[in-house]
């Protein structure tokens, strides 16, 4: 018995397309009713880390909600979400206090958060799965 193949249907928030073809990823990958979210940063528009940490972590953030609007998502559909840090213990009060802005209330999604050493160049990333409304 044959089956057809998934196939990946590329979604991209407008604008940064020159970002994702240098790097030969898409910023998020639908697969029937699911939403893959490649990690977001918070990089200002030239694509630098945005330098002050909070406010990296809430360009990340908002990038992540670009990504999921070009789906049909918002944050509500996320149902899982891991996150990477360059210094968890230093960084999760902020992180938190950022996150607690965006993602609505309980019941929250699932969270793994990931202490790394390197990032390039960046401080926070997250990475999500979404379920796209009305199944498309």
């Amino acid at each position: 018995m044959t089956q057809a193949r998934s196939r990946r249907d590329a979604v991209f928030p407008p604008g940064r397309q020159a970002l994702y073809e240098k790097h030969r990823y898409s910023a998020a990958i639908r697969s029937g009713d699911l939403l893959f979210v490649s990690g977001q940063v918070g990089s200002r528009e030239d694509g630098s880390p945005e330098p002050d940490f909070e406010a990296q972590v809430a360009r990340a953030f908002a990038r992540l909600a670009a990504v999921l609007e070009a789906a049909g998502c918002t944050f509500d559909d996320v149902v899982d979400v891991t996150t990477f840090h360059t210094d968890p213990a230093a960084q999760f009060d902020t992180v938190m206090r950022v996150r607690d802005t965006v993602i609505g209330a309980a019941p929250y999604p699932n969270w793994t958060a990931v202490g790394v050493t390197w990032l390039a160049g960046f401080d926070f990333e997250i990475k999500v799965i979404a379920r796209i409304p009305g199944g498309h």
